[in-house]
């Protein structure tokens, strides 16, 4: 593998089962070195992007790489350097925690176990198949982190477990990953994580991709995201108050709605341009009463309504 390489690209990357597109084409660049969040409701098509770009199934159209190797390519020896966690990960039920550590280690010649089963407060003598859900994902997680692969894709890693399992996880995540940084790393690991808990995501995720209905609306550094979205609410002129607001509306004014001399409108513009110009341009005579940075959730749901008011539109 080409480790100078972006540690993942998609280019038209594409996949239909039938007449259903379960996703439409995309491009995709996952730098090295991010903890990249890959969001959006079931299924928007998360699991199919990770499976495309792992070599689980066969794309329809277009193509991605895995730090410069074709995904075409990837088998046996290509996943010492990828560490895979799923909601739904197959494991050896009859084995102890320690026994399926101990059958693993020789597979991976980086392995490194260190104090994982003691960090995750995993008992070392209990069969995989007497573990709650919370503790066979950090048995899974344990095998992984192991042997340090500079790769890591967690497909829904938190779905179900309580708050205090997911802390857990995160931080036995974060902490690997520091000694990693510290010790020298070169370019550290890329962690691709797909998840429809933004709150929990938002935390520790340095870039952010959303997905909605198989399409990728946008993917960017989480702190470009956060800078450029305000929640804008505006004081119209009494000569305006209880008009309908004007068609043709700036393409970066999402869900405007006015509601007597008040209007309310999600902006995603900050940064380009300065929304008081803006709105005096668009609406002469308002006011600027507020403009509220937005969470994830928040964005989400702003991006996820507004693509349903443009299809609905164009019904």
């Amino acid at each position: 593998m080409i480790v100078s390489a972006p540690a993942i690209e998609a280019w038209q990357l594409q996949k239909s089962f039938g007449k259903t597109t379960a996703l439409a084409p995309l491009d995709l660049v996952v730098p090295r070195g991010a903890i990249f969040a890959l969001v959006g409701h079931n299924g928007a098509g998360k699991t199919t992007l990770i499976k495309l770009l792992l070599n689980m199934i066969q794309p329809t159209g277009g193509s991605s790489s895995v730090f410069g190797s074709s995904s075409a390519t990837l088998k046996g020896p290509s996943f010492q350097q990828i560490g895979y966690v799923s909601e739904n990960q197959e494991m050896p039920e009859w084995m102890t925690v320690g026994g399926m550590m101990q059958f693993l280690r020789p597979f991976y010649p980086k392995w490194d176990e260190g104090s994982l089963l003691a960090d995750l407060d995993l008992p070392a003598d209990r069969k995989l198949k007497n573990l709650s859900r919370g503790m066979r994902m950090k048995a899974a997680l344990a095998s992984v982190l192991a042997f340090r692969p500079p790769l890591i894709v967690m497909d829904e890693p938190f779905s179900g477990l309580d708050p205090l399992v997911r802390d857990e996880l995160i931080e036995t995540l974060m902490d690997r990953i520091s000694d990693e940084v510290e010790s020298g790393d070169d370019g550290g690991t890329t962690i691709l994580i797909s998840s429809h808990d933004l709150a929990e995501v938002e935390s520790f995720a340095t870039h952010v991709a959303f997905l909605h209905q198989g399409k990728l609306l946008f993917a960017e550094p989480m702190v470009t995201l956060t800078a450029r979205f305000r929640d804008v609410t505006a004081m119209l002129p009494p000569a305006d108050a209880g008009k309908a607001l004007p068609v043709g509306l700036p393409a970066s004014w999402l869900m405007a709605e006015a509601n007597g001399s008040m209007v309310r409108f999600v902006y995603t513009g900050v940064g380009e341009a300065s929304l008081e110009d803006e709105l005096q341009r668009v609406l002469p005579g308002a006011t600027l009463v507020q403009a509220e940075l937005m969470t994830l959730r928040t964005i989400f749901l702003a991006l996820v309504k507004s693509s349903r008011e443009r299809e609905r539109s164009r019904a």
